[in-house]
């Protein structure tokens, strides 16, 4: 990748490429429980560079606005949240959820001038969704596979990292690297341990690639030796322009992320886990709620940092890595990833780099975005816009040693709903 490419597809601002074309998707914002209560707390959130402010308005619905007062420029998170608004606890001038100024109470006429930036927001999966971009472009609604469950199916966390997004994605795009760094953890970890895949990924380190471009974006299909007739594939998905599934454990639920540019140099990576046709056990919740799989546990309550962060390096321990209980030091499979993921900067060198056949499908999403965001600027529409794209399911699955895995895929995981789980 050359120095041009690169900042395309690193820079989020809203004057740029990227950033132009990000605002034209449903955009994760925040949990609907951190806005819990009607004229409850509200939070600053900032997204693509933006600095803006979540609250839940008197009538119950979610809003995001610019976090500052037009006024002087007073940040709105010390402002009052009272009658479908937040007043500014300055000089008491009050805007509505969309924006709009509804009182100056020393200069009433000057209402008209002093309206601030608003987006809308719906509410899916947890989740509050905003859309930044133009109103005469805004797109269906998100339609990934746990945005249409039941609450008690589904279960969300989100963390902050210290990377720009690309990179980030690039490791749930990654599936060569579940061989190397979780090998030792997943003998252990709640969900994942016990499934027969685990001896396939461990035995076989040598993952061989099938990349097939779709309309929602890219299906990876990774080959590993499995019994003698028959090769053990992992079948996960990336989602234009920043959703990654992975490919199931067993009984375990499935899994997946999103992932979202706070700015140029750090991002919110959410973690999702669901099960399609049942409720989440209680032993489930309770395994995610302690940090399991690929959630955390929280350096505070609310902070949305990882404990296990670069001011503790991560809590390495040397002895475990020489005694096989954790590849690189570092426990937790978030941790893992995310660990060596911010040791390359919050923007890689991406022209130093050396990629490997094992890279094919980073360099293919790489092209994707790249060519729509430049693409969006000469006026071309971007892909993956037709929300039913979406419903795909990632998959884990013995075939024969002649079965073509991506005609497979297109029978048994495209508008999967309502057809089994395949895994191992």
């Amino acid at each position: 990748m050359n120095k041009e490419m690169s900042e395309t597809l690193t820079r989020v601002g809203a004057n740029t490429p990227m950033g132009q074309l990000m605002r034209r998707y449903w955009v994760p914002a925040l949990m609907g429980k951190e806005i819990a209560l009607a004229d409850g707390p509200q939070v600053r959130v900032q997204l693509l560079g933006e600095k803006l402010l979540a609250f839940r308005n008197s009538d119950g619905k979610a809003c995001l606005i610019d976090e500052f007062c037009s006024h002087r420029g007073v940040s709105l998170f010390f402002g009052r949240n009272e009658e479908n608004g937040i007043r500014c606890a300055y000089h008491g001038v009050k805007f509505d959820g969309d924006g709009k100024c509804v009182d100056v109470p020393s200069s009433p006429q000057a209402c008209s001038r002093m309206h601030i930036k608003s987006y809308p927001c719906i509410e899916r999966g947890g989740i509050v969704w905003a859309y930044m971009g133009s109103a005469e472009k805004q797109p269906e609604l998100p339609e990934v596979e746990w945005c249409t469950l039941p609450e008690d199916h589904v279960y969300v966390s989100k963390r902050i990292q210290y990377s720009n997004y690309l990179q980030a994605m690039e490791g749930g795009i990654d599936t060569a690297h579940v061989s190397y760094v979780h090998r030792y953890e997943v003998d252990n970890d709640p969900m994942h341990k016990g499934c027969k895949a685990l001896d396939y990924i461990k035995a076989d380190g040598n993952v061989v690639f099938e990349i097939e471009k779709t309309p929602f974006g890219l299906s990876l299909f990774g080959r590993r030796n499995g019994e003698s007739d028959s090769y053990y594939w992992r079948v996960t998905q990336y989602l234009f322009p920043w959703f990654t599934l992975i490919a199931p454990f067993g009984d375990h639920a499935l899994g997946g992320h999103i992932w979202v540019p706070i700015d140029d140099h750090s991002c919110w990576a959410w973690s999702i886990n669901w099960q399609p046709s049942k409720p989440l056990s209680a032993h489930e919740v309770e395994a995610m709620d302690a940090g399991k799989g690929i959630h955390v546990e929280y350096e505070s309550p609310g902070s949305f940092i990882p404990k296990a962060n670069r001011d503790n390096e991560y809590g390495m321990d040397r002895l475990a890595q020489q005694e096989k209980r954790a590849y690189s030091g570092v426990f937790g499979f978030s941790a893992q990833d995310y660990s060596l993921q911010e040791s390359m900067g919050t923007i890689q060198d991406h022209e130093a780099e050396n990629l490997l056949p094992t890279d094919k499908a980073i360099v293919m999403a790489r092209r994707m975005l790249h060519e729509a965001a430049l693409g969006l600027a000469q006026g071309i529409e971007p892909p993956a816009l037709d929300a039913s794209q979406q419903r795909v399911r990632p998959a884990g699955v013995l075939l024969p040693k002649d079965q073509d895995p991506i005609e497979w895929a297109k029978a048994n995981l495209a508008n999967s709903t309502d057809k089994p789980v395949f895994s191992l």
